[in-house]
């Protein structure tokens, strides 16, 4: 699995030159094979908070629309959420039990 790598010239300490020789060799890898590999994961999970923070947003969102929701018509009344609940699930197992 070859891909195209671009040159980048960083600048590290000399402890992290030092301890990333020391991973690399008992790898027995390249020093910028681990330092890619470092990045690789760090982007990974940045990926995933990112992605993270979107989820928690969305849901805070969801929050405010209910608020704003409950807020213009009042609370909901149980039994006719119930209802309106048992009502879709007996049309999906119709819907199931036809299409087998």
């Amino acid at each position: 699995m070859s891909q195209t790598k671009y040159r980048a010239q960083i600048l590290l300490e000399r402890e992290q030159h030092q301890a990333l020789s020391e991973i690399a060799a008992q790898r027995q890898q390249s020093l910028s094979h681990v330092v890619r590999e470092i990045v690789g994961n760090y982007l990974s999970e940045y990926d995933e908070d990112v992605q993270r923070s979107q989820e928690i947003r969305a849901i805070e969102k969801l929050g405010q629309l209910r608020q704003e929701i409950l807020a213009q018509h009042g609370p909901i009344q149980e039994d006719l959420l119930e209802d309106a609940r048992a009502e879709r699930d007996s049309e999906l197992i119709d819907r199931n039990a036809i299409s087998r």
